[in-house]
């Protein structure tokens, strides 16, 4: 009897923990496979070094970061006056119209969901600083606004009003000027003594086939009544140099006139949180860890290789014939292998993540700024994608018993996608369909961008936006392998191995 059965029969009488350790020190003396894993871990460095390296945004103007510290798109057309201490301001939004291109040098009358005008009261004309707005929309009625990221909805109204009470700013609305419905307050630290308040004209972006088109829109103002102001009106365009300003289409630009107390007042842009598309040229996290995809080619082949080596190398008949539970066998190596790669793939995270972050602004380029706990869920959630995937193509090297076949089989049907979901010319909702059904879903882990109701834009997978939660997206991911490795769990105690 040979030293091998001998050992194997030895397993198979000390039970599952013999079998796990069996199957770990295969693993481990074997040295293409640990080769493998150093290679999915160098290739994360590999690919976050040349992402930061390659980007370059150096002397571009800097991004306007709003209160929360997060990129804001600030840009609209203001005719403001001082307000000192307390006070209000009232006036009616009689007409809000907006144009969109429909073909070179073509600008019609078209619906913009999110043109805005109305109110606001802002710390100052800085781009980024505090600001508390109630307005009339485009296409989602009366809202209140603040600090970018707070929206509430109002009733139906073109009567507008904001009070100001130290650093509290509240909102009303109203259909005869009589009886006042509030909207919502915002407290805004940091408002100092002297604000800036007065009528604001936005209108951002429109969806354009798998792009956008910029907009213009015109409001007419009427009834303005103010409290505590003071000094003459002034108009401008805000953030007219701001990375996240779209322009104005056609050589239209902002303006505003008064003529008997009525004003006209003509703007474009958003005052916003931004997004992938208003900031085209910001980086992602997501974006430095590009290398997933390849360290998912080699962890990929090492867990097909950790099983179809043994069919082989006929291997695979002493470790059934040793170990009467076969289960155990693939379940073990399941748990080894997920476990090295998990290791692995953490290790080439967090040493990439953080590298390629500081390449990537060290050349300027600005990176959406996220907290360390999704910092920390990237990082294991990546790990655990390419420990996951490892298992998928284990269990398919099983059912298959052929390397080539299960290599290509796993590549096609996790790499594929994410390589079909990555161009920018795939439809939107196939790019979703995609990231809901197959096992690219879980790269949704990566996901650090904040979609945003009030805000119109592709939210797909290309621009680094998924249709399922981090987790969700992983579940997807390892419902396919448990799936997988239960019918090869079954094929094997059928099969003669």
């Amino acid at each position: 009897m040979t030293p091998a059965v001998t050992s194997q029969r030895s397993v198979a009488r000390n039970g599952f923990l013999q079998v796990l350790h069996a199957e770990w020190t295969k693993f481990r003396t074997v040295r293409g496979w640990l080769i493998g894993m150093v290679a999915a871990a160098l290739l994360l460095v590999l690919f976050a070094v040349l992402a930061g390296l390659s980007s370059n945004q150096k002397g571009a103007p800097p991004v306007p970061v709003g209160p929360g510290g997060e990129p804001v798109t600030d840009s609209f057309y203001f005719v403001h006056r001082p307000l000192a201490g307390n006070g209000s301001i009232t006036v009616s939004v009689s007409e809000l119209k907006s144009s969109i291109p429909k073909g070179p040098g073509d600008l019609r009358p078209g619906t913009v969901p999110w043109a805005k005008a109305g109110l606001i009261i802002k710390q100052g004309t800085r781009r980024g600083s505090p600001y508390a707005a109630i307005m009339v929309t485009g296409g989602h009625g009366v809202r209140m606004q603040d600090s970018y990221v707070h929206d509430a909805p109002g009733p139906a109204s073109g009567r507008l009003r904001l009070d100001r009470s130290g650093d509290l700013i509240t909102g009303y609305a109203s259909t005869d000027g009589a009886h006042w419905t509030k909207v919502g307050t915002a407290r805004l630290s940091g408002l100092g003594p002297t604000a800036q308040v007065g009528l604001f004209v936005a209108s951002p972006p429109v969806l354009d086939g798998m792009g956008t088109a910029g907009s213009v829109s015109t409001a007419v103002f009427r009834d303005l009544h103010m409290r505590r102001t003071g000094g003459e009106w002034t108009g401008e365009q805000l953030g007219a140099a701001s990375p996240t300003f779209a322009g104005y289409p056609d050589n239209t630009r902002g303006s505003f006139a008064e003529t008997g107390g009525r004003f006209t007042v003509t703007g474009a842009g958003d005052i916003a949180p931004a997004v992938r598309e208003t900031l085209p040229t910001g980086g992602t996290l997501r974006d430095v860890l590009t290398g997933t995809f390849a360290a998912l080619v080699a962890v990929i082949v090492v867990g097909a290789l950790f099983i179809t080596t043994e069919y082989r190398t006929k291997m695979i008949h002493l470790t059934v014939a040793a170990i009467p539970r076969r289960s155990q066998v693939l379940l073990a190596k399941a748990i080894v292998l997920w476990a090295v790669t998990f290791v692995a793939g953490l290790l080439g995270t967090v040493i990439a993540a953080p590298l390629g972050e500081r390449l990537a602004r060290d050349n300027g380029v600005y990176v959406f700024p996220v907290p360390s706990s999704t910092e920390l869920r990237v990082a294991l959630g990546t790990a655990a994608l390419l420990a996951t995937a490892a298992v998928l193509a284990l269990s398919v090297g099983a059912v298959l018993r052929h390397s080539a076949g299960a290599v290509t089989t796993v590549v096609v049907a996790v790499v594929l996608p994410y390589v079909l979901t990555a161009l920018p010319f795939m439809p939107a909702s196939a790019a979703n369909w995609l990231s809901l059904l197959t096992p690219e879903a879980a790269f949704a882990v990566q996901q650090t961008l904040v979609k945003y109701d009030q805000v119109t834009s592709h939210y797909t997978p290309y621009n680094g936006y998924y249709p399922l939660p981090p987790w969700a997206g992983l579940a997807v991911l390892a419902a396919y392998a448990a799936a997988s490795l239960a019918t090869a769990t079954i094929l094997l105690n059928k099969r003669d191995a």
